[in-house]
């Protein structure tokens, strides 16, 4: 659905979403060469919360996905489930605020503030 009407988006729009839930658990598990069990651990860690579909399963979007990928990558250098989860939360944020940030910049760094009035 589009936030400003409440109507379903084109099927072409989810496409490029990253954030629609396009994999279901069999497949998002194959995709990552992991199993379900370290998909629902993630779920139970609440570093990802897949949507369910109306019969109940859970499907993942491509956000979730890299997220999962990460956090496998460094459980197989050793980091603990919760530390991975952890780690993983703070990239995601960090990388969240990095746009925000870029978003936001001024287009000239020279103009950054308007100049000073009656001073």
């Amino acid at each position: 659905m589009t936030p400003e009407t409440n109507e379903p988006r084109p099927a072409a729009d989810k496409l490029d979403d990253d954030h629609y839930p396009a994999y279901t658990m069999g497949r998002a598990a194959e995709m990552l060469g992991t199993t379900p069990g370290f998909l629902r651990s993630l779920d139970e860690a609440k570093l990802i919360e897949p949507q369910r579909s109306s019969g109940g399963h859970r499907r993942y979007s491509r956000h979730q996905l890299r997220l999962a990928a990460r956090v496998r990558e460094l459980v197989d250098q050793g980091t603990g489930l919760d530390a991975a989860c952890r780690i993983v939360t703070l990239e995601d944020q960090l990388q969240e605020a990095r746009a925000l940030n870029e978003q936001n910049r001024p287009p000239d760094p020279d103009r950054a503030y308007p100049p000073l009035r009656g001073v």
